[in-house]
């Protein structure tokens, strides 16, 4: 199973690590099975920002980004290279070690898991 540190730009929140995350997830599914806040409010349907990650390390575990999903980061709080939608980041490989921050969401109003 891949092995996932969830950090966070809000230092209140403390990191979590997941150990058992299963290939086929994605992050998204991750957070809300492991209870990890993250924000989300399009259903995981690459339609909204609200869900926009850091990968800060294991992107090969990961799908190709989309020119859908590049639209949408594009509208995101403070994107950069290193951005993601965790709606988007399906689990490729079983054995990956992934590092992802988590942005300040203090200024989106959305669902939490």
């Amino acid at each position: 199973m891949a092995r996932v540190v969830f950090k966070f730009e809000d230092k209140d929140i403390p990191t979590k690590i997941v150990e058992n995350a299963q290939a086929g997830f994605t992050l998204q599914e991750i957070t809300e099975d492991h209870d990890v806040h993250l924000n989300h409010n399009c259903g995981c349907v690459c339609a909204c920002s609200t869900c926009h990650v850091y990968i800060d390390k294991g992107e090969a575990a990961f799908p190709e980004i989309s020119d859908r999903e590049e639209d949408f980061i594009d509208r995101a709080i403070n994107p950069k290279v290193e951005s993601r939608l965790a709606c988007q980041c399906i689990i490729e490989d079983e054995d990956a070690d992934i590092e992802v921050t988590i942005p300040d969401q203090s200024q989106i109003i959305g669902h939490e898991h």
